[in-house]
């Protein structure tokens, strides 16, 4: 079974970064196609960046030139570059090996103004 990590959250003022992490283990990871989602309460949990194996991304709309998604193989880990942030980038964020259904348990970011 996979399992998903998220970490590196938390509360930052706007303009703002931080970095999250997702640790995953259970699968082959150098051939994964790693996913950051985020979902903000009252609203649909939504894709905000993704990664395949050879390293080629592609982001939202709402976060192309301030969030960059990344990975190490080595260390079976992606990471979410958040900068320039925004209040409405508050949401809790996920990750995921999007050819399997599993999901990690998430963790918050917070963007005050």
């Amino acid at each position: 079974q996979v399992q998903l990590v998220e970490s590196g959250g938390g509360l930052v003022q706007a303009g703002g970064s931080l970095r999250l992490s997702c640790a995953a283990s259970g699968s082959i990871f150098s051939i994964s196609v790693m996913a950051w989602y985020r979902q903000a309460p009252g609203n649909q949990r939504e894709l905000v960046a993704i990664i395949n194996g050879g390293g080629t991304t592609n982001y939202a709309d709402s976060v192309k030139g301030r969030f960059t998604i990344s990975r190490d193989n080595a260390k079976n880990t992606v990471y979410l570059q958040m900068n320039s942030l925004k209040p409405e980038d508050t949401a809790v964020y996920y990750c995921k090996d999007i050819r399997y259904p599993y999901w990690g348990q998430g963790t918050q970011v917070t963007v005050s103004s």
